[in-house]
């Protein structure tokens, strides 16, 4: 695809298709990184990296981030020169076909990758395959770029598609980079919290009768979850370590085995009773007043939950 988009080049001479080639540029060097970063996230865990590889991915996807933007400021630069001095056109109508045929094998790609991606919860493979799916994107408005001046025989088009392109590409740049320091910096990923929550609600056993202090975080494909789950005071260390099982299949059952876990288990306090939901508790100290339903607000505080 990077040979024939610059073949498209040749042919035309124009300044949209050369800006298509240049991000073709850095498609081969993010697609050499990112296949460089999944090598070394596939590593097992070892002493100096107890969580694993995980975040070379995330290093990966910033350096792609990165190219990806240099390559837009280049494309703006030199589309705003050639606006104010446009150059000559050739050979439109065969060019506007081979660019089609790269900005098809871009579709297909891109989306094979973040499929990948997102089965594997692989941000390298994501990004790169987003980064795809923007160059056939990009492909797509230069070749309609290219038939409107064929069409019109206004040549600035060219240079406007362009400058479009330019912005476009910086931005997603940008966005690329934005995802990848929220990863290396262990940003609380919202919606992976949501989706943790709402999972643990829908079979939330009796005996976990308070959860806080959950903490999600991603390492490239695995999943590191730790929190503070209460458990009745009167359970043995078996019956308490049953419930802690319980608990991490209940999220392997949704999330796979590529999640570890750090649980760890309080007793009850007397203030949990009016929340608890064991039926004949022997050990109540008062009556069950109100479930208290775990949200993303509530479970993230480090304090046990207890009704005002």
């Amino acid at each position: 695809m990077f040979v024939l988009k610059f073949v498209a080049y040749f042919m035309t001479h124009s300044l949209s298709v050369l800006s298509d080639a240049l991000e073709s540029i850095v498609n081969v060097l993010a697609g050499l990184i990112g296949l460089y970063s999944l090598y070394v996230a596939s590593k097992p865990k070892d002493k100096d990296h107890p969580y694993g590889h995980g975040k070379a991915e995330f290093v990966s996807a910033a350096f792609e981030g990165s190219l990806i933007i240099t390559a837009g400021f280049i494309i703006l630069y030199e589309s705003i020169i050639t606006f104010f001095e446009p150059t000559t056109l050739h050979n439109l109508d065969n060019g506007i076909w081979v660019l089609l045929s790269t900005a098809v094998l871009n579709l297909a790609a891109g989306l094979t990758a973040k499929a990948i991606g997102k089965k594997n919860k692989s941000l390298a493979l994501s990004s790169s395959g987003q980064h795809l799916l923007i160059d056939s994107y990009t492909t797509f408005a230069v070749a309609i770029g290219i038939g409107l001046v064929i069409y019109t025989g206004f040549k600035s088009i060219d240079a406007i598609i362009a400058i479009m392109m330019g912005l476009w590409i910086i931005y997603n740049g940008y966005k690329i980079i934005r995802e990848s320091l929220a990863g290396i910096m262990d940003e609380a990923d919202l919606a992976l919290l949501e989706e943790v929550v709402n999972e643990i609600n829908k079979d939330r056993h009796v005996h976990w009768i308070d959860m806080h202090n959950l903490r999600v975080i991603k390492y490239g494909a695995l999943m590191h979850i730790d929190c503070h789950l209460t458990v009745p005071w009167y359970f043995n260390v078996n019956e308490a370590h049953t419930a802690v099982e319980d608990f991490t299949k209940l999220i392997k059952n949704k999330f796979g085995d590529s999640v570890e876990f750090f649980v760890h288990t309080d007793g009850c306090m007397p203030f949990s009773c009016p929340i608890c939901t064991i039926k004949d508790c022997e050990k109540r100290k008062s009556p069950f007043q109100e479930k208290i339903k775990w949200t993303i607000e509530n479970v993230l505080s480090d304090l046990k939950h207890q009704l005002k």
